[in-house]
């Protein structure tokens, strides 16, 4: 495959089209570090998958952990 992650217009073409994400991709569209995704994910918050010995996140895990947040904060207050 060659891809160029040098742009951001590129990155997000090429992520578009994914239906399980890295935690380190999930990270980024949620514009999170790296270490608290990984949190996140381990504490179920984020939900996950395994295949084989990887670890991956469902497109859809993403919008259902904001919707989740959000919940969270109109509750709050």
């Amino acid at each position: 495959m060659t891809e160029s992650r040098s742009t951001g217009t590129v990155l997000e073409t090429i992520d578009s089209a994914l239906v399980l994400l890295t935690v380190e991709e999930a990270a980024r569209r949620l514009r999170i570090g790296r270490t608290t995704a990984f949190r996140l994910v381990l504490a179920g918050e984020i939900e996950s998958v395994t295949v084989g010995r990887l670890r991956r996140v469902p497109i859809d895990a993403l919008p259902a952990y904001v919707a989740k947040l959000r919940h969270r904060a109109a509750e709050a207050a």
